[in-house]
């Protein structure tokens, strides 16, 4: 028992624990974009896997990691363009095409990998990113080694979380944004165009989703195969709701489940003749129980998942 109090004092954990965050970071801040201008986005799962695949081969094929990530991105928004045509302007069923975009997009990553990779014994690597301390501050104790020694792209995640805050919470475009997913009829009162900013929020969304898929083939793994993602859309869909749809408390919620899966990889270690399933259920039960204590008093932007049809009410 004392030992797995000790692992709580290891600096190790917590630099684990904002690693394994990332790709959480970016996804559930995708999702929340979109579900912030009245759109959910069930496509989170295939758009990461297609992010991570796209990512991946971009590196694979001679691009630098940040033109690779930026790449990304842009396959993210094509998705995300998809399924915003599908529910805006047609005002489709958001679950169904949501689902049908994962499905798309996860077979296109893979369709795509077989084509143009030749795969032998050993999946093909690339040269990930790099853990990159920070001059004088690394050299803190303990927090120095946990906020200061990350990989490029999880500083790039903890600025993302500031600038979506500030921009929903303090710029005209950022509440235009809140307004279209609460009640877009008044945004168009005001002579603007909810259909377009759902769009564009959706694509933007979208793009952050895919990026937090390519970082896991840039910097936590130096290869891509098909299951990679391993429902962490699925999970930063549940965040947002834990999140009440707030950026900060959205990062709160991504570093929570990252706790619990980095706490069990080491309690495996220690803990003999426990069927190592439990542990790896356990991140998600206790999300899952995090989850129904939060969400009991979320408030759900008023217009989410309502399609917005011109001179309607």
């Amino acid at each position: 028992m004392t030992a797995a109090f000790d692992i709580l004092a290891n600096a190790s954990l917590w630099e684990a624990v904002l690693r394994i965050a990332t790709p959480l970071i970016f996804g559930v801040l995708g999702a929340l974009v979109c579900e912030r201008a009245g759109v959910l986005n069930l496509g989170i799962e295939g758009i990461m896997t297609l992010g991570a695949m796209v990512g991946w081969l971009s590196v694979y094929w001679g691009a630098d990691l940040w033109t690779g990530l930026a790449i990304a991105v842009l396959a993210g928004m094509m998705m995300g363009w998809l399924h915003a045509m599908l529910t805006v302007p047609l005002g489709l069923s958001q679950h169904v095409s949501g689902l049908g975009i994962t499905l798309f997009a996860s077979a296109l990553a893979y369709y795509l990998y077989r084509l143009w990779v030749q795969v032998g014994d050993l999946p093909p690597t690339i040269e990930p990113f790099r853990p990159w301390p920070i001059p004088v501050l690394s050299g803190i104790p303990f927090i120095g080694q946990v906020l200061f020694t990350q990989m490029p792209p999880t500083y790039l995640a903890i600025l993302a979380v500031l600038l979506v805050a500030y921009i929903l919470n303090r710029t005209p475009a950022g509440l235009a944004l809140r307004m279209t997913g609460e009640n877009p009829h008044a945004v168009e009162a005001q002579g603007l165009n909810p259909v377009r900013i759902r769009i564009w929020a959706v694509m933007a969304g979208s793009g952050l989703m895919a990026l937090g898929g390519a970082f896991l083939t840039t910097a936590t793994f130096n290869s891509f195969f098909p299951t990679m993602v391993q429902g962490r859309g699925w999970i930063c869909i549940a965040l947002v709701v834990f999140a009440s749809w707030r950026p900060g408390k959205a990062l709160a919620g991504a570093l929570l489940f990252a706790f619990f899966d980095a706490y069990q990889l080491r309690l495996q270690t220690m803990v003999q003749g426990v069927p190592y399933q439990l542990f790896l259920m356990a991140p998600y039960v206790l999300s899952i129980v995090a989850l129904i204590l939060v969400a009991r008093r979320a408030r759900v932007p008023e217009a989410l998942m309502q399609p917005y049809r011109r001179g309607e009410r």
